[in-house]
């Protein structure tokens, strides 16, 4: 008899529908998750690293906590507020791909925009008095700072890309798993695992793997690409 992982690699060679419509789906809720966060998450964090205001400081502390949020809790608070009883109950959206997509953007969210603040306050200290030379004040010197730092940044878009897809708690709270319409490469890892069903939660195990280090071997070469066109 064939072991899990001469199953899971012919799942893979012939294309399993159960296989690819996991991986698609899993796609499509992370990616959908990161564009999301990414028009939020710039230029908020961009705002927030040249504003000035009471309880800056406490804001700033507050997002950087929350890169470090429990994705169970952020599945529950989602699952809170789009249950029946909660103030978005009417919507229906509970156990929906686009209640995955929510509950994924609030763990990437407080990444993108700690991030986002922390690489244009370095850049609008180093650059400040030559933007300020050219008239640009701190509003019209956002795209500039967003541009120049776009190597830090898109390394830490693949990082929140990495930790959505590779969370469990949220999406299995608010999605419920069901089969060809919420289930997710790492839910149905939990799935299948549980069930002996090792064959296909390996082939979905090396995909996910794929995945993240190809996230890396990105990351790396983006770091690379600015360090050579700097030298």
């Amino acid at each position: 008899m064939d072991g899990p992982f001469h199953i899971a690699i012919a799942l893979i060679a012939s294309g399993d529908p159960a296989l690819t419509g996991t991986i698609a789906l899993s796609l499509k809720v992370t990616l959908t998750a990161v564009s999301i966060g990414c028009l939020i998450g710039l230029p908020l964090g961009a705002s927030l690293a040249l504003a000035q205001f009471p309880g800056r400081g406490a804001i700033v502390v507050a997002f950087n906590a929350l890169m470090g949020l429990p994705p169970v809790v952020a599945g529950l608070l989602v699952y809170l507020m789009l249950s029946r009883s909660g103030p978005l109950g009417d919507l229906a959206l509970l156990f929906t791909p686009t209640a995955m997509v929510i509950a994924q953007t609030i763990l990437i969210l407080p990444i993108v925009i700690s991030l986002t603040r922390s690489v244009v306050e370095d850049l609008w200290a180093e650059y400040r008095e030559q933007l300020r030379s050219l008239g640009a004040d701190r509003l019209r010197a956002v795209p500039t700072l967003l541009w120049d730092g776009r190597v830090s940044l898109v390394t830490g878009i693949l990082a929140g890309f990495g930790r959505a897809s590779a969370e469990v708690g949220a999406v299995l709270i608010v999605g419920g798993n069901i089969a060809g319409h919420t289930r997710t490469m790492t839910t149905a890892i939990t799935l299948e695992t549980s069930r002996g069903s090792l064959g296909l939660a390996v082939a979905l195990g090396i995909i996910l793997l794929l995945i993240t280090l190809s996230l890396n071997a990105a990351a790396w070469g983006l770091a690379q690409s600015a360090r050579g066109r700097l030298g």
